[in-house]
């Protein structure tokens, strides 16, 4: 579903998707109209704008995922101010995009959100990681943070464990110990609480 109040920018997103093999379940120009449609057209993956004339993009990503906790957002931006990066990110979105980027670097992002690998754009992650701190964490390992620190950054496992020099297998293992350690349930929260407590 492509949520955007830009008739043209709404248009060309869907078309791309639809270009590239994706069913655009619906296209829509306002906050609550998404709310009202999302139930019946069920999207795997919603493209949100941040700004919409009737509500915030973060009160649409609170609506979606209370409706349904398992829909994928990427957020699809003209800001890349941090407050307005962290608050999506803290709503629930599981990727924030620049609108600046090209076709192919968007296709990828909905690809990878698909999955529910978190995308951003490149930089921005790193500008709001470790102007969060808070303490009192559960304590990680060197190790599970350093991994944690490479999920953030939007990094698959394969290449944390070829960073890392480490199998595929060790990488996972170290996700779901930190999964288990934070009472967490997937990457995109993991990405949330890197941000929020500035591991960097």
């Amino acid at each position: 579903m492509v949520v955007d109040d830009h008739p043209m920018w709404r248009d060309g997103v869907a078309r791309d998707l639809g270009e590239a093999g994706y069913l655009v379940a619906a296209a829509v120009g306002e906050g609550r109209q998404a709310l009202r449609v999302a139930p019946a057209a069920r999207p795997d993956v919603v493209v949100l704008d941040l700004q919409l004339p009737d509500l915030s993009g973060v009160d649409v990503i609170h609506g979606l995922r209370a409706a349904d906790p398992a829909v994928r957002i990427l957020m699809l931006s003209a800001s890349g101010e941090h407050r307005d990066v962290l608050e999506a990110v803290k709503a629930g979105a599981t990727g924030y995009l620049l609108k600046s980027a090209g076709r192919a670097e968007f296709l990828d992002a909905v690809r990878r959100t698909a999955e529910g690998d978190p995308v951003f754009t490149p930089g921005l992650a790193g500008l709001v990681l470790g102007e969060y701190r808070r303490p009192g964490r559960p304590r990680l390992t060197e190790r599970e943070t350093e991994v944690l620190r490479l999920v953030a950054k939007g990094l698959s496992y394969k290449q944390i464990a070829e960073r890392l020099v480490l199998s595929h297998r060790t990488v996972q293992n170290h996700v779901q110990n930190t999964l288990g350690k934070l009472q967490m349930h997937n990457r995109a929260e993991l990405v949330r609480y890197a941000l929020e407590e500035g591991i960097s």
